[in-house]
């Protein structure tokens, strides 16, 4: 099972430098279980909701963004909810100061690795940093 946080997906959805690599490598892992968690979908409409408020994307736009959103994930993804195992994982990740991580960043982490994810795609170099010191097979574009 290959596991995407929200930094890895938001290039799919909206036009970012990352769009065309993210793109390709998301459509050459098709053959494989994908999966998020229910905490990526509520991360994506936070930060859809932040462009919004700080003018950065139109109400249009965001629309857009949701609906690609939601055909992606519903073209084949897994959606994991979280549960107490994973907040109690997570919060020892967060209890390693050597690893930087925020809460979000922790949960997107134990999930993947309670659910024995192979791979674990994200964009977010602070992420990428804590999962190699925690020995989780983070990868990125």
């Amino acid at each position: 099972m290959i596991y995407f946080d929200t930094s890895f997906l938001t290039p799919v959805m909206l036009d970012e430098p990352a769009s065309v690599s993210v793109r390709g490598l998301i459509a050459g892992l098709r053959s494989h279980p994908l999966s998020i968690s229910l905490w990526t979908k509520l991360e994506f409409a936070s930060a859809l909701a932040k462009s919004v408020r700080s003018g950065r994307l139109g109400e249009a736009q965001s629309r857009l963004a949701r609906t690609r959103f939601e055909s992606t994930i519903g073209a084949g993804f897994q959606i994991l909810a979280p549960l107490p195992q994973d907040f109690e994982l997570a919060w020892t990740y967060v209890e390693n100061r050597q690893t930087g991580l925020r809460g979000g960043d922790a949960l997107h982490l134990a999930i993947a690795a309670n659910h024995n994810a192979s791979a674990i795609y994200s964009l977010d170099k602070t992420f990428l940093k804590a999962g190699a010191i925690l020995g989780l097979p983070v990868q990125t574009a």
